[in-house]
């Protein structure tokens, strides 16, 4: 699991900011909430950028299209440390620009497998030997032609993909939590629906799941999906008559199609952005309590504006945050001198202006 993120110069973040899954207040309700993050911020506070720094892991070890949001006046300075099992697990660089790798370094339980300084070709691999790699042949990295040209393949990714690492090795589980990492933009494409969805779909008990997923929503329903002359399929409601879905369907129901074909059980970890933007607050807090029953393995970080779901009922204090102008995270626990119970009224309190003080 991720236990904490921290960013520096990324975008309007020019100073740290940390999000730290691991600490945790002394409540002893909705302990199923630990594994969320819901966090508030007024408009172009960075809230989107922060899920995008989040998710810069997997560009950089997977090899993705880059979000061109790093800043140009320095290096943009990542941190993530990870808890597999016993093993503590830390990953930082820095970067000039999208494609230019300042530094690398990696740690497992305090000690140092690897320090790459790009800038100046300074690199030390001594302590590949605690991962038993210290058999890889890392002057084929040093010296490969790659090295002279503008973009520095990662060495943890060149490392993966040229060593024989046993399916449990702790890099193995990183590399898999990583490519498990998803950042989700709820609302988008509300009509679109890919053709995976469509091939799941005719899967009587994926459709049978999509249904009660929906009626689990309030939207009660009947589905049906039928094959057209073409060879193409379409999806109805099936009331009197079968009723088109895409072109009846309100925006909530869309966003939730939308948003039930998006997340796939496996994932390790999702950053849902402008989550409950098209949810009655009611059916927000159904969802959540769905993510909770469904994904109880998978972390969750969620930006809204709703403050219905600010309360204790579903949330605790600690999972709650607000993003400020200035770049900074803070937990509402935090957030006033007030000792929060499970009694107190977050919504209120927000709204009357108790944590003013971190937007």
């Amino acid at each position: 699991m991720l236990k904490k993120f921290t960013v520096s110069n990324f975008k309007n973040f020019k100073d740290e900011i940390s999000l730290d899954f691991s600490k945790i207040g002394e409540y002893s309700f909705n302990m199923d909430s630990l594994s969320m993050r819901l966090i508030y911020g007024r408009n172009a506070t960075g809230k989107t950028n922060f899920g995008r720094a989040l998710l810069d892991i997997k560009i950089l070890l997977y090899g993705m299209q880059s979000s061109g949001l790093i800043n140009e006046d320095g290096a943009a300075k990542f941190k993530y440390e990870f808890k597999f099992g016993n093993d503590e697990v830390v990953y930082k660089y820095s970067r000039f620009s999208n494609t230019e790798l300042c530094d690398e370094e990696l740690y497992i339980n305090g000690e140092a497998i690897i320090k790459c300084d790009f800038k100046n070709s300074k690199f030390d691999f001594q302590g590949l030997s605690i991962i038993s790699a210290e058999t890889v042949n890392t002057n084929r990295y040093v010296n490969k032609d790659e090295m002279d040209n503008e973009y520095v393949l990662p060495f943890l990714r060149w490392l993966i993909n040229n060593t024989a690492f046993s399916d449990d090795s702790v890099l193995i589980q990183l590399f898999e939590y990583v490519r498990k990492m998803d950042m989700i933009t709820v609302g988008h494409d509300l009509l679109y629906s890919n053709r995976n969805f469509f091939e799941n779909l005719k899967n009587p008990a994926y459709l049978h799941n999509f249904e009660d997923f929906l009626n689990l929503m309030g939207i009660e329903c009947k589905l049906v999906l039928q094959e057209l002359p073409d060879g193409q399929v379409e999806l109805y409601f099936s009331q009197n008559k079968l009723v088109p879905f895409y072109s009846t369907a309100s925006s909530g129901t869309l966003a939730l199609t939308s948003l039930y074909q998006k997340i796939v059980s496996n994932l390790s970890l999702i950053y849902l952005d402008d989550f409950a933007a098209f949810y009655h607050y009611e059916m927000a807090e159904k969802l959540i309590c769905y993510f909770k029953d469904k994904y109880p393995e998978c972390q969750f970080i969620m930006t809204s504006h709703n403050t219905n779901l600010m309360t204790n009922k579903i949330m605790r204090p600690d999972c709650l945050f607000i993003l400020s102008s200035k770049g900074t995270l803070t937990a509402l626990c935090d957030a006033t001198e007030r000792e929060l119970r499970e009694g107190h009224n977050l919504e209120k309190m927000y709204i009357s202006g108790e944590f003013e003080k971190c937007e």
